[in-house]
């Protein structure tokens, strides 16, 4: 097969034995560094995309896609005509409407507070799939006039209250009385108590029917808002505007990422750092590319000398340890990939069989609420690594052949 010299001779080069052993260990020590480098990265971004996702799960699993609310923060009245009008966009594929505020809950001695929300039992679970975050108890206990109430996980220890115990609830709404305004208040019994591993749900809300709660509220037929579920979550910003230009900006639209903005940015910024820092293992991993072409192009001079004698030109005797390094680069960037891809998808198998190897527990399920190592895996991650890598190493082999570039025959055959 008919290859350029350059690109022969640098073959050759790579595949030949070397006489300095030294120059060999470096190339494979060069090697071995970027194909640590490349599945470090690939897998600490796996997981950490396992992370963001897990956690996006989890809010997602209490919160909405997108939500619909009065303009002036008020009550909505004519609710039922925005949520005909939202479920007629083909990419809403739930909505209900619920009543919140927030209150303080007493049982017994202990006191906390948290935001209560009013839910419809047979439209809740198109927004959200509570049931499955239910430790004990059901959604359909919440029947309107029974008055009764599910807790998070969290709130419910720290009221020291369990399922059949009696919580009275104080809402921010005064009753004038002869004795003065007084909170209004309620007496709900506990019957349900939901987890789902998020503190922000787990400690801080609680449950109740839709119309128990308006009715504490003196609210009448008016709702908070109405919560929305898309058929794809990547689109809420955009089913958003259309929504609200539908609206004709009556009602004010709001989506997931705009509740949640700081939090998931900060994960973004975090993964992108991260990717920063562990990039310099590659980095550090290619400088010994140039370690080991600089030695080469001086154990090689006389052989440069003779080329260029017979014809070569500087920029041919450049392309041999470019292409020389660009396959050091090329060979550890592929097999990095290729663990690193298979760590990545292997990564929970992985670390439960050290785990049990070594009698260690790396993630605590009481601290972290889940129990395995959580990774997904983002081809254009993989794919930007690679690329990253390989070019890394491409750039660390242009000095070593500008030498070899400015490699004078005369001066290199002086000695020989």
């Amino acid at each position: 097969m008919f290859y350029p010299l350059s690109v022969w001779i640098g073959l050759r080069y790579t595949r030949a034995e070397r006489r300095n052993h030294f120059i060999s260990f470096i190339s494979f020590i060069s090697t071995l560094g970027i194909t640590l480098g490349v599945i470090v990265l690939i897998v600490v971004l796996s997981v950490m995309n396992g992370f963001q996702k897990e956690v996006r799960d989890r809010i997602l699993g209490m919160a909405s896609h997108a939500d619909i609310n009065a303009v002036d923060g008020g009550g909505m009245r004519d609710w039922q005509q925005a949520l005909d009008k939202a479920r007629q966009h083909p990419r809403v594929i739930g909505a209900a409407p619920y009543v919140e505020t927030m209150s303080m809950l007493m049982h017994g001695s202990q006191v906390s507070g948290a935001l209560i929300r009013g839910v419809r039992t047979d439209l809740e679970p198109q927004v959200v799939d509570v049931g499955a975050h239910m430790q004990t108890g059901s959604l359909d206990d919440l029947t309107p006039g029974g008055f009764n109430i599910i807790l998070g996980r969290e709130l419910a220890f720290a009221l020291h209250a369990s399922v059949g115990d009696k919580v009275t609830v104080l809402v921010p709404k005064f009753t004038a009385t002869p004795a003065g305004s007084v909170p209004r208040m309620k007496r709900f019994t506990v019957s349900g108590i939901f987890n789902v591993g998020m503190g922000e749900y787990d400690r801080g809300v609680a449950m109740v029917a839709m119309k128990d709660l308006a009715k504490l509220l003196r609210m009448g037929d008016a709702v908070s808002g109405i919560r929305l579920k898309l058929d794809d979550l990547y689109q809420a910003r955009q089913v958003s505007r259309e929504l609200a230009l539908a609206f004709n900006g009556y009602f004010r639209v709001t989506d997931w990422t705009d509740q949640h903005r700081n939090f998931f940015s900060a994960l973004k910024m975090e993964k992108r750092m991260m990717s920063l820092l562990l990039f310099f293992i590659v980095v550090i991993a290619a400088f010994n590319i140039v370690a080991t072409l600089v030695m080469l192009v001086v154990d090689k001079r006389a052989d440069i000398a003779i080329l260029k004698t017979f014809g070569a030109t500087p920029r041919q005797i450049m392309n041999v340890f470019i292409v020389q390094g660009s396959v050091i680069g090329f060979v550890g960037t592929l097999i990095g990939i290729v663990l690193g891809v298979v760590l990545a998808l292997n990564v929970e198998q992985v670390v439960g069989w050290i785990e049990s190897l070594f009698n260690v527990q790396f993630i605590d399920p009481s601290v972290y609420y889940i129990s395995m190592l959580p990774s997904d895996l983002h081809w254009d991650d993989v794919l930007l690594v690679g690329a990253g890598s390989f070019l890394c190493s491409f750039l660390m082999t242009l000095y070593p052949a500008w030498n070899a570039y400015r490699t004078l025959p005369a001066e290199a055959l002086r000695y020989e």
